[in-house]
């Protein structure tokens, strides 16, 4: 683990180390694997006190330096904060093992069987601003599918991450697991020199703001798997609920507004409007609302929108609020200024809802429900690296299937092409064996 800037040739010699150490958990068992994780869950409880001490320490740094609202929101890892981020480590120990798991079994002929076997992708990189709980859930992840992984955190959360990842290496140690499967890096410069790392590193994983993410695929040729913007939407269909859809929308906008699920556009059909918005308001006392034309003529004391609010990812306690004429003019909307996030529709009218889920490019799409739900915990998956608006999968929160590839497996016996080219060839099988 680096304390100071590395040169380029000491971090290669790290992602070295790294890939080395990934190989080596590549082979270990489902049962090894997971009393490394346990093992990374009691150090962590051991350095409980470390470990919020120095997150105090960054917090008061970042309140010094004037950080970013949202970004001292994430900073924050009190010790309630620790127990369920140490309780989700535990979690990822539960969920089934995709290393190995055969996709396909195939007979191509008498003796020649073919399987495809899930297998680690190698060395992640993963970079993150604020956010120091993302390294527990990286981490169990990591070591839960067989790969290593390089941490590049913030320089707002670098004692909160330098003491997570001191714990979590001493688990794996005291586990029998190399604990370079897990190392950290500190500096600014090293970030620039983590995306020329080709060959070493197989996944870029970048988590932070619109700008840092863009950063990051405009200058590496790794992968990058994650998503710019988190500009979700709840459209209030004419066939919704009112109490029941303002307790979706307050909980999706106040709930965590710095998180990238909270909504920060609200379309409402102009049926219902006129209704809808007096009962809104003041369930969000302490949101800044800003309105279309229409909305104001509703809610006359709240700001004017303007263009640029409809593709502005806030992460805070703003709403903008547009009157649509339609369910089909919602979709456009989002379909326009959306980030393919997550996105809502609050309706009784279940043609609506099907219309809207199927019609609207996100990864997720929900009905009568918070998009705060978008979350691998909150999924099921244990905990996730982070989410993907991208088209190719994965898509969405993003937790242990996301983090394995494939390879095929091809067993013969002295078998060759030319038995099966030719005038006299010889017909394949192809008899799925389960």
């Amino acid at each position: 683990m680096t304390s100071v800037m590395a040169s380029d040739n000491q971090l290669t010699a790290i992602a070295a180390q790294t890939r080395e150490a990934a190989q080596s958990l590549a082979g270990l068992s489902s049962e090894a694997k997971n009393r490394a994780i346990e093992a990374v869950a009691l150090a962590l409880e051991a350095a409980a006190a470390d470990i919020t001490a120095a997150n105090e320490a960054d917090l008061e740094t970042a309140l010094a330096e004037n950080l970013a609202k949202p970004l001292y929101g994430r900073l924050k890892l009190d010790a309630v904060k620790l127990r369920g981020a140490i309780a989700g480590v535990r979690d990822v120990a539960k969920l089934p093992d995709p290393v190995g798991d055969v996709q396909i079994h195939r007979e191509l002929d008498e003796g020649l069987v073919l399987k495809r076997v899930a297998c680690p992708l190698g060395v992640l990189g993963v970079i993150f601003e604020s956010r120091p709980d993302a390294v527990m859930q990286i981490s169990s992840l990591a070591v839960k599918s067989g790969n290593g992984v390089i941490l590049k955190g913030g320089k707002e959360a670098v004692r909160s991450c330098q003491a997570l990842v001191k714990a979590i290496r001493q688990g794996l140690e005291n586990a029998g697991v190399d604990p370079n499967a897990v190392q950290l890096l500190t500096t600014r410069e090293e970030t620039r020199a983590l995306l020329g790392l080709e060959g070493y590193v197989d996944l870029i994983i970048p988590r932070g703001s619109n700008a840092f993410v863009r950063f990051v695929q405009e200058n590496t040729r790794i992968p990058v798997l994650g998503h710019a913007d988190g500009i979700c939407h709840l459209y209030v269909d004419q066939a919704a609920e009112i109490e029941k859809t303002t307790q979706i929308a307050r909980d999706a906008k106040v709930g965590y507004p710095s998180a990238c699920n909270a909504i920060e556009t609200l379309l409402v059909h102009r049926a219902i409007a006129a209704e809808f918005l007096p009962a809104l308001a003041p369930a969000l006392p302490d949101v800044e609302l800003r309105g279309d034309r229409q909305a104001r003529q509703v809610l006359p004391d709240i700001q004017a929108a303007t263009e640029e609010d409809w593709s502005t990812e806030y992460s805070d306690l703003i709403l903008a609020i547009r009157v649509v004429d339609s369910l089909a003019a919602a979709v456009a909307h989002i379909n326009t200024y959306g980030s393919r996030h997550t996105d809502a529709i609050a309706t009784e009218d279940l043609a609506a809802a099907e219309q809207f889920m199927a019609q609207v490019d996100a990864a997720g799409v929900y009905h009568n429900c918070s998009t705060r739900f978008a979350d691998g915990f909150r999924y099921g998956f244990g905990a996730e690296v982070g989410i993907s608006t991208q088209k190719m999968p994965p898509r969405g929160p993003v937790g242990l299937e996301g983090l394995v590839t494939y390879k095929y497996q091809l067993v013969g016996n002295g078998h060759v092409v030319a038995t099966y080219s030719g005038e006299n060839a010889k017909a394949f099988t192809h008899r799925d064996l389960g």
